[in-house]
C-alpha cells in the first residue's frame, strides 16, 4: 500500500493524511473546495481547519476525485450522513477490491445502517473497514503519540491497513470485530452530549463519573446485542474513546453538550452540528428494536427534540427504579 488516498480535508481528514505521510506513504488528500485546496497546496498548512500545522512533503492536495481512486487504499473521513454520497462519487471511477476504510462515527439517519453496511451497499466491490478510536486531529498531526483501532471483517486485510497506516508515534490495533468498533464510535457521540450537559449545569464531578460510568454500560448492552467482543467494548474504539470524548471540552459532542447544560432553555438552531445530534434518535431507535435499555441515550435524543427539558431529564434518570449494577 504505497498510496494512501484521503477523501475529506477537514481536520480530521488532513491529520490522517499527515500521519500516513508519516508512515511512509504517498498521499493524495481530496477536497471539494478548490480555494481551500489551492492555498493546503501553496502553504503546505490547512490554516481554515488545522492552524498551524505543516503537512508532510508526501502529502499531495487535489479536488480530482479520480486520483484519489487510483489509490492503493482510501480513507473516508466524511460525516456519516454525507458517507452515502461520497461513495456513490466513487462508484463509476473505483478499481474493484480497493480498501475503503470509513473514518466517521455513527448511524445513517432513515436506513439505521452503520457506516461499513453503508459502504458495502454503495460500493460492492470495495472492500469496507473502519478506524476509530481515541485520537484529536491536533494531536495526530502534530505527531503526538495516539492509539485507535482499525477494523475489517478480513484479518489479513485488517493488518495490512494497520501496518501501512501506523508510525512511530500513530499507533494503531486491529480486529475483525467491525460491528463493536463502529458501535463503540457511534454511541460515545451521544453519551458525550449527556457528559457535556452534566459539566455544563456544574453537577459536579462525581456525577460526571456516574454519567460516563452508566453510559458505557449501555454501550455495552447494545453492542453485546449485535455480538460484538468484549476486548473491542473495553479496548481503544470502546472505553478509550468514550473516556476521551466525555472528558475534554477538544470533543465537539462534549463543548456541545456543555452549551446546552449552561443555557435556561435548549434551542440547537444555528449551533454547530455534531455527528452525536444526529446518532441520537438513530441510536435510540435501533435500541428499541433490538430491546436494549438506553436511558441516558434516550434523554439526550428527548432533549435534543425538544420533548422534555434538561433538569426534567436529570429528574428521570435519577428517579428510575433502583436496581443491581450490570
Amino acid at each position: 500500500m504505497k498510496q494512501i488516498g484521503v477523501i475529506g480535508a477537514g481536520a480530521w481528514g488532513t491529520a490522517l493524511a499527515n500521519a500516513a505521510a508519516k508512515a511512509g506513504r504517498d498521499v493524495i488528500l481530496h477536497g471539494r473546495d478548490p480555494a481551500l485546496i489551492d492555498a493546503i497546496e501553496q502553504t503546505r498548512s490547512n490554516e481554515k481547519y488545522l492552524p498551524g500545522i505543516r503537512l508532510d512533503d508526501r502529502v499531495s492536495a487535489t479536488t480530482d476525485l479520480s486520483r484519489v481512486a487510483a489509490a492503493n487504499a482510501i480513507l473516508l473521513v466524511t460525516p456519516t450522513q454525507s458517507l452515502r454520497e461520497t461513495a456513490k462519487s466513487l462508484a463509476p471511477i473505483l478499481r474493484a477490491g480497493t480498501p475503503m476504510v470509513a473514518c466517521a462515527k455513527g448511524i445513517e439517519i432513515g436506513t439505521k445502517k452503520f457506516v461499513t453496511e453503508v459502504i458495502a451497499e454503495t460500493l460492492p466491490d470495495a472492500r469496507p473497514a473502519i478506524l476509530s478510536g481515541p485520537g484529536f486531529a491536533e494531536d495526530v498531526a502534530a505527531g503526538l503519540p495516539t492509539a485507535v483501532t482499525l477494523a475489517a471483517q478480513d484479518e489479513p486485510l485488517a493488518l495490512a491497513l494497520a501496518t501501512a497506516l501506523s508510525s512511530q508515534n500513530f499507533r494503531l490495533y486491529h480486529t475483525t470485530d467491525v460491528r463493536g468498533v463502529e458501535i463503540g464510535g457511534a454511541a460515545k457521540n451521544v453519551l458525550a452530549i449527556a457528559a457535556g450537559i452534566v459539566a455544563g449545569r456544574e453537577l459536579g464531578a462525581s456525577a460526571q463519573a456516574a454519567l460516563t460510568t452508566r453510559g458505557f454500560a449501555e454501550l455495552v448492552r447494545f453492542a453485546r446485542a449485535y455480538g460484538a467482543k468484549p476486548e473491542t467494548l473495553t479496548g481503544l474504539s470502546g472505553l478509550g474513546d468514550l473516556i476521551l470524548t466525555c472528558s475534554s471540552p477538544r470533543s465537539r459532542n462534549f463543548a456541545f453538550g456543555v452549551s446546552l447544560g449552561g443555557s435556561t432553555s435548549v434551542d440547537v438552531r444555528g449551533k454547530k452540528l455534531t455527528e452525536g445530534m444526529y446518532t441520537a434518535p438513530v441510536l435510540v431507535e435501533a435500541a428499541h428494536a433490538m430491546n436494549v435499555e438506553m436511558p441516558i441515550a434516550e434523554a439526550v435524543a428527548a432533549i435534543l427534540a425538544g420533548k422534555i427539558g434538561i433538569d426534567e431529564a436529570i429528574a428521570g434518570l435519577l428517579s428510575r427504579p433502583l436496581r443491581q449494577e450490570d
